[in-house]
């Protein structure tokens, strides 16, 4: 599985370690993503998604639906 966010569409980035010697090595930096199961208010079910800690605060603003119809427009 991809390290995506689903709502938020987070990505792996590149970045740099430096060193005290100030030596350059490439590193990724991960999104902080979470399985999180949220309530679906409409069908009455559980939602099983992988988002980042982005991701849940934009669920918990805006709502599951309106954050899923976000992402597919």
């Amino acid at each position: 599985m991809s390290r995506i966010c689903f709502i938020a569409g987070r990505r792996r980035h590149k970045a740099n370690s430096v060193s005290h010697a100030n030596n350059r090595t490439r590193k990724w930096q991960l999104p902080n993503l979470r399985n999180k199961r949220i309530f679906d208010e409409q069908t009455g079910e559980w939602v099983c998604l992988r988002v980042s800690a982005r991701g849940i605060k934009t669920i918990m603003k805006k709502g599951l639906r309106q954050a899923l119809a976000d992402v597919k427009e």
